[in-house]
């Protein structure tokens, strides 16, 4: 028996997910399972980050003849994932012998990384971009859920703010141009945004932008929070140059638990606020992220919200959208039945 198998699984989403890079219906997801399923992990990620499924089997293949045994400490986990492959890959890989060492030792996962407990905590639900009427549609159907993320980086966005303002003057409101705005127009809209009460402005300007980044941050008081543009521990020190706030943490983009917390602790060194986000994952692999909850301004891990067939059951959200971990060690997360 191979010591670790994966299976891809087509997520199918509850509406039509529309961002600056284009709209989806269905998103894959890759289920890893170490042998006698010791440990799970899941590999998920956007089309529109590059990344080819055939690199991740190419990756995990290679893992099948690592030369040692499974790491039985979470410190010799770096080591063992390596830093070759798709960070996906290298995720699911991280997340499963993380598992399996909690797993052993019959603790939950935030107990074997030493991290502060979790409390119940809302996260963001995520409105995709679309006409202003449809994201007010949507927005209201959302009632109970009091932190909204709206998709903008197309046209009419202020139009779609307004809309769903009108239609949830309660919420809290949170924006992402997924990159999608130039400058100049980042730099208009975040002079209007305040008018409608936003919290943040996440990824104004591409990914490659850094310095635009830098200079919509030093036009408002908005916290200007980096999502595509951080994928590295390096791109934390060059965001945190140019003054950017905030950057949103994903575990598929970063690698898995081991680099997703020190790219975080060093965030903190520098000051910088910190979210928890991820990608349209299933229940594991958000389950496993909440784990770190507890070191999280926002929380932005309403993927399993957003699918109709996720596999996995593990957090659990009330109608608040708070999320619950489950009582079980490890990341928690079980087939559902």
């Amino acid at each position: 028996m191979n010591r670790l198998n994966w299976e891809a699984i087509t997520l199918q989403l509850q509406n039509p997910f529309r961002v600056s890079y284009g709209v989806s219906t269905t998103r894959q997801a890759f289920w890893l399972r170490l042998a006698g399923d010791e440990g799970w992990g899941e590999g998920t990620i956007p089309p529109y980050y590059g990344v080819e499924t055939a690199d991740m089997i190419v990756y995990w293949q290679t893992a099948v003849s690592h030369p040692t045994p499974f790491p039985d400490d979470p410190a010799d986990i770096p080591a063992w994932v390596g830093t070759d492959g798709p960070a996906p890959a290298r995720c699911a890989l991280d997340l499963a012998l993380h598992d399996r060492i909690g797993r052993q030792q019959n603790q939950p996962l935030y107990a074997v990384l030493g991290l502060p407990r979790p409390s119940p905590k809302a996260t963001s639900f995520t409105i995709g971009m679309a006409e202003p009427e449809e994201m007010a549609r949507l927005a209201a159907q959302a009632a109970s859920f009091p932190i909204l993320k709206l998709k903008l980086g197309g046209e009419n966005d202020e139009a779609k703010v307004e809309a769903v303002r009108r239609a949830r003057p309660d919420a809290e409101l949170c924006v992402d141009a997924n990159g999608g705005w130039s400058v100049d127009e980042a730099l208009r809209l975040v002079q209007i945004l305040p008018s409608y009460d936003v919290t943040f402005v996440e990824q104004p300007v591409a990914k490659g932008d850094v310095a635009g980044m830098g200079r919509v941050q030093a036009y408002t008081h908005l916290p200007v929070v980096a999502d595509e543009s951080l994928q590295t521990l390096a791109d934390v020190e060059r965001l945190a140059a140019v003054g950017v706030q905030g950057v949103n943490l994903k575990l598929m983009k970063l690698g898995g638990l081991a680099p997703g917390l020190h790219v975080l602790h060093r965030a903190q060194e520098l000051g910088m606020r910190i979210m928890l986000g991820c990608m349209v994952e299933t229940s594991l692999g958000v389950t496993a992220m909440a784990h770190l909850s507890g070191l999280a301004e926002w929380l932005d891990l309403d993927g399993p919200l957003l699918i109709g067939n996720d596999p996995f059951s593990g957090v659990t959200f009330d109608k608040q959208a708070r999320l619950h971990l489950p009582q079980r060690p490890g990341i928690g997360a079980i087939l559902r039945e």
